[in-house]
Order: structure tokens, then C-alpha cells, then sequence
């Protein structure tokens, strides 16, 4: 064959490659955008409506904290989701352990949407909103897994972190998605309205992803990387049943027997980023449209929060970019250290009740954070071998959001009405810390192979 013809086969690889890549990363995308706006609904409601609607005796303050406490009870699912979910994504498949976990939490957030109020059914309402968000945390405890690796382990080596910032951009995008939601939906009806039904719409429109998890099902291959995996896993079955050996264990337990030091470290660089971000899109919200706090309307806050995750989106493809050409760990660092800044600069803007200077203040904070949420993916896929790497970065990421993030609108909420706003500035930024200290200790990864082939 001559050298045009092998440059010209070259060429249509190439391009069937970035074809394919475009198409797993949008796929990603939408699938995460819709996840984590069934997900993030959840936190506007339960910052503006979930208070009356399921905790009408308690007095405005625990109304909300009885209601960011059933926020945390998806926290709390999402590392059994991501051991579920890890264990089956590392045995069955990136794809089909993804279909399953959207097809999940379309169906949770579809019946929240239809769930009866405490004026309704009494005590119930509430035990039952608890279970949905329990099952959200499931759905969302093995999604990440999926998505991230699905999208990571096709890409080409040399552009991990870019290609892993489509999986990770559907956080913000849920963001700007479910602020929409009620921003769209608060304004063409009256307030009573929305308190009483309004709000239901949004949820709802979940049933979407549905249609979206048969998309995957139908349309995207699994990866290069459980490819070789797999036919790897049966020659192993193979040779154990010809000789009576046995079969290795659980991939989960696998991940924590072999990595419990990097699990661990892995879950301590994910602090900050769940602390800052709940407090950014969540409290956030309570803290702007409450007359101590900012004092602005509902809807002037949500787009604030909205404009700024906007932002978010850019500065994670940014540095998820950056970390590419020069490392994940150093950019992560930089995040961190820049989240930890910007939270004492949070609430001194806010409070001026200007609608500008608190899109920068929340700009600022989740920019910061984005440095860091970026790379993730790609920092996360490497740190684990394919065997364990479902399992154990899954573990990771959801043991650092149960301790960051479950309880962190909760806790801001406390230390405001205990002490002051400046103590919850100061908790903020102590996540960042920890953070730092946890990233220092992992090692680089942005060489590394993920497959005999790279």
C-alpha cells in the first residue's frame, strides 16, 4: 500500500474518531445536564418552596433546615449508589450500568413531581419525599461513574481532561436548566399557584430522561478500555473454571482492598467542590432572598446563580484543557486555593442586595470551582486501574459529596443563624484547605494509560 493511501486511511480514522468522540460527549452531556437537573431541583425547592409545603408547623429557619435535611438524605444514598453501581458498571459495562441509573432517576424525580403535600397527608409527605431523594441519590451515585468513564476511557490520551469536561459540565447545566425551570414557570403564574402546583412542573418534565437512557441503550458503544476488559475477564473465567480456581471478588472490594489511600485521598480532593457548590447554587438562594441576608426577589437570585454557572461551564473546559498539556494536579491546587479567596468576598457582595455585584460574588466562587470540577473526570479515570476504575472512583467521588455536600446547606444555615455569615465563610474555606492537602498527596496522572493501546 503506498504512503497516500495509508495517510488517507489515516485521515478517515481520524475523522471517524472525532465523529465518534463528538457524539459520545454530547450524548454525555445531555444525559448528565437532565440527571443533574432532576438533582439540583431538588436543592432550589428545597431552598424556596419545600419549607411550607412539607414543614408548614415549624418556624421559617427549621422549616428550611428540616428541609436542606432531607437534601442530605441523597447525599447519604449516593455512595451506596456508586458501590451498586460501580460494582456492576466494572462487571457489565459503562453503558448499560449508565441506561439503568438515568432510566432511575427520571422515574424518582417524575413521581416528587406528583408527591402529595403535608396538608394533604400529614407526616407521610415528608417520609415520602425523603425516599425519593434517597432514590435520586442512588441514580446519581452510579451516573457519574457511567458518564465520566464512558466519555474518558474513548477519548484520546492526549485530551482526557477536555473530553471528561463534557461529563462534568452537565453540573453547571443542570444548574442553569432547573433555575430556568422555576424562573420560567414562577413567572407566568401567581405565587399561589406556584407554591401549590407550579413548582411540580419542573419535576415532571424529568420523564425526558427516559427517552434519553433508550438513546444511550441504543445509539453509543461501550468503551475501547471495558472492551479489553471483558474478553480479558472471560479468558480469566476460562482458565479458573478449567483449573477450579476462584473467581476474583466484588470490584468495590477489590478497590477498597487494594486503594483505600487513594479512595480516601480522592474523597478529601472532592471537598471543596461539593461545600462551595451547595453553598453556592443552594443556601445561596436563602441566604440572597432573605431580608437579614441579601433581601433580594427569588427569581433576581436564581439568575445570578444562573449567570454564574454559565461561567462555570467556560472555566472548566478551560482548565480541563490546561490540565491536558500540563497536569491535573496543579490547576486542581489553584482551584481550590482560589474557592477558599472568593468565599470571604461571597457574602460582603451579596449582601448589598445589588443584583451585579452578587453575580460577581457567586461568579467568582464557582469559577474557583470549576478549575477543579473540570479535570476531575480525567484525574479520577486515572487514578484507577480498569478493573477497580468504575468502583473506585465512584467511591471517591460520592464518599467526598456525602462529607461535603450533604450537609453543607444545612450547616451554612446553622452557623448564619448561631454565629454570622463570616463563619460560613470560614467553614468554605476550610473544605478548600483540606482539599489542597488531599491533592498534594495523589500523585500526577495526566500520562497515564488507561489501555494497553495508549
Amino acid at each position: 500500500m503506498s504512503d497516500q493511501e495509508n495517510s488517507d486511511m489515516a485521515k478517515v480514522d481520524d475523522a471517524h474518531l472525532r465523529s465518534s468522540m463528538r457524539k459520545v460527549a454530547v450524548t454525555a452531556l445531555a444525559g448528565t445536564s437532565i440527571e443533574w437537573y432532576d438533582f439540583f431541583l431538588y436543592a432550589t425547592a428545597a431552598a424556596l418552596v419545600f419549607p411550607t409545603a412539607f414543614f408548614p408547623e415549624s418556624t421559617p429557619t427549621m422549616g428550611l433546615i428540616l428541609s436542606f435535611g432531607t437534601f442530605a438524605f441523597g447525599f447519604i444514598a449516593r455512595p451506596v449508589g456508586g458501590i451498586i453501581f460501580g460494582h456492576f458498571g466494572d462487571r457489565i459495562g459503562r453503558k448499560r450500568t449508565l441506561v439503568i441509573a438515568l432510566m432511575i432517576m427520571g422515574v424518582a424525580s417524575t413521581l416528587i413531581g406528583l408527591m402529595p403535600t403535608y396538608a394533604a397527608i400529614g407526616i407521610a409527605a415528608p417520609i415520602l419525599l425523603t425516599v425519593l431523594r434517597f432514590v435520586q441519590g442512588l441514580a446519581i451515585g452510579g451516573q457519574w461513574g457511567g458518564a465520566m468513564l464512558l466519555v474518558t476511557e474513548s477519548a484520546p490520551s492526549d485530551q482526557r481532561g477536555y473530553y471528561g469536561a463534557y461529563a462534568q459540565a452537565g453540573a453547571p447545566v443542570g444548574v442553569i436548566l432547573a433555575n430556568l425551570a422555576f424562573i420560567i414557570i414562577s413567572s407566568l403564574v401567581s405565587e399561589e399557584f406556584f407554591q401549590a402546583w407550579g413548582w411540580r412542573i419542573p419535576f415532571l418534565s424529568s420523564v425526558v430522561l427516559i427517552g434519553i437512557s433508550m438513546y444511550v441503550q441504543l445509539h453509543v458503544e461501550d468503551t475501547a478500555a471495558f472492551k479489553e476488559l471483558e474478553a480479558l475477564q472471560k479468558k480469566r473465567l476460562a482458565e479458573a473454571q478449567s483449573s477450579s480456581e476462584t473467581v476474583r471478588r466484588s470490584p468495590v472490594l477489590e478497590a477498597i482492598a487494594k486503594y483505600p489511600k487513594r479512595i480516601t485521598l480522592a474523597a478529601g480532593a472532592f471537598l471543596s467542590v461539593q461545600v462551595n457548590f451547595y453553598i453556592l447554587i443552594g443556601f445561596i438562594l436563602a441566604y440572597g432572598s432573605d431580608a437579614n441576608g441579601g433581601g433580594m426577589t427569588r427569581d433576581t437570585v436564581l439568575v445570578a446563580v444562573l449567570i454564574a454557572s454559565a461561567l462555570q461551564i467556560a472555566a472548566q473546559f478551560w482548565a480541563s484543557s490546561y490540565s491536558d498539556r500540563h497536569g491535573r494536579k496543579g490547576v486542581f491546587m489553584l482551584g481550590a486555593a482560589l474557592t477558599g479567596v472568593a468565599a470571604f468576598a461571597l457574602f460582603p457582595l451579596v449582601s448589598t442586595g445589588d443584583f451585579w455585584l452578587s453575580v460577581l460574588g457567586i461568579s467568582l466562587g464557582l469559577c474557583a470551582l470549576g478549575m477543579m470540577y473540570g479535570p476531575q473526570a480525567a484525574f479520577f479515570t486515572e487514578l484507577f486501574p480498569t478493573e477497580v476504575r468504575y468502583s473506585g472512583a465512584s467511591l471517591g467521588y460520592q464518599v467526598g459529596a456525602i462529607i461535603g455536600g450533604a450537609f453543607a446547606p444545612t450547616i451554612a444555615t446553622i452557623l448564619w443563624a448561631e454565629y454570622s455569615i463570616f463563619w460560613v465563610s470560614v467553614y468554605m474555606a476550610l473544605a478548600s484547605l483540606l482539599t489542597i492537602i488531599s491533592v498534594a498527596f495523589l500523585s500526577e496522572t495526566y500520562k497515564t494509560s488507561l489501555t494497553g493501546k495508549d
